[in-house]
């Protein structure tokens, strides 16, 4: 009797183990087949990049697909040419094929839930890359910035530039007119909030006034980013709002739409010797604007390293699909309506004339590209 039930827990254990292996399940609980490990190696990762337009998102494509394939995955680099459908149909592609883990930077979003549940079920692992994946639960981690204070550092470097926090408060009151990034995109809100945690105090002590009154982050939106919708809008501020008065500073987000906005001021004077450009910010610490603040036009970038936002999202990705353990340090504040999704951020730099020989230090530019 002995034998036989010794038998029979051999047999319940050997299904147990058969059961929990049909899961991909590991010690862990975590229930997708391609972070079991062994079978991984050697597999084909996706990277679902939003656009070409910007020379960020090609770059990030690059660095992930060189550290992905330096240990040992086959990549497949695909961009959406800022085109939803296209961004969703290239990721029916990757879940088609059977790839290992999908890394996705959005162009919209909420937008991709379905393809999301379709990973899924296919247990494809997904990583959301600097744009948080919104209202599901089939997204495992997000690696991105410190997003608030990127908003954050645009914020401080007005103030401190117009010398609101100088003894006495004295100074203004100063114009300021505010841009803010795509609707779709959830990143927008926290370098909203992150910037006006900083300037909304001073806008309502009247020291920044926003001769257009917009202030609500619905009336100062940029959909997609778009240089060219944010020159139009800053035409249209100019003209309605000041005809008999200068912008004495403007909060952009991001360096495609800062240097729309520079092209805006420039076409009514802005920029000479009479006139100087306002304040403007960005973000990314791209070439073109990275040129322009040396040129003493736009006036401040944040420096966001791609190539560290890169080998944090490949150590995600190799940890998850061979039993390690993704490096998280925030597992509270990013909550897409599903889930609070763990996190890794990363924290930026501020830029100005001051320091973007930093960039070159650091080896992001060569010394000739900025020329």
């Amino acid at each position: 009797m002995r034998t036989y039930r010794a038998a029979g827990a051999v047999l319940a254990a050997a299904l147990l183990a058969a059961s929990l292996a049909a899961c991909g399940q590991n010690a862990n609980g975590v229930g997708r087949d391609s972070r079991k490990g062994g079978d991984a190696k050697g597999g084909t990762i996706g990277l679902a990049m939003p656009t070409k337009s910007s020379e960020r998102w090609i770059a990030d494509g690059r660095n992930m697909a060189k550290q992905f394939e330096a240990k040992g995955y086959k990549t497949d680099l695909q961009f959406g040419n800022d085109d939803v459908d296209e961004q969703v149909a290239q990721i029916e592609n990757m879940i088609a094929k059977g790839h290992k883990l999908i890394v996705i930077a959005s162009i919209d979003s909420a937008a991709l839930i379905n393809v999301l549940d379709r990973a899924a079920d296919a247990k494809i692992p997904v990583i959301a890359y600097d744009r948080l994946l919104m209202g599901t639960e089939n997204v495992d981690y997000y690696a991105t910035f410190d997003n608030f204070e990127v908003g954050v550092q645009q914020g401080s470097y007005i103030v401190d530039e117009l010398g609101l926090k100088e003894k006495g408060g004295e100074k203004g009151p100063f114009n300021i007119e505010l841009f803010a990034g795509s609707p779709d995109d959830n990143n927008t809100r926290f370098f909203f909030d992150g910037a006006m945690s900083v300037l909304k105090p001073y806008i309502e002590d009247k020291k920044l006034v926003v001769r257009s009154r917009q202030t609500k982050l619905n009336q100062i939106t940029t959909l997609r980013w778009d240089g060219g919708t944010a020159q139009k809008r800053m035409d249209d501020l100019l003209s309605k709002s000041y005809t008999s008065a200068k912008v004495d500073a403007v909060l952009s987000p991001y360096d495609g739409i800062s240097i729309g906005i520079l092209s805006a001021l420039k076409s009514v004077g802005y920029g000479g010797a009479s006139q100087p450009y306002p304040i403007v910010t960005g973000q990314d610490a791209e070439k073109a604007s990275v040129k322009s603040i040396i040129a003493g036009e736009q006036r401040q970038t944040v420096y966001k390293d791609t190539r560290k936002l890169a080998r944090a999202t490949v150590q995600m990705g190799d940890a998850m699909l061979t039993g390690g353990e993704p490096k998280v340090n925030d597992t509270t504040s990013y909550d897409n309506g599903k889930k609070v999704v763990p996190s890794f951020l990363l924290q930026p730099v501020s830029i100005d004339k001051s320091n973007t020989r930093l960039l070159i230090d650091e080896g992001y530019y060569e010394p000739s590209e900025l020329k």
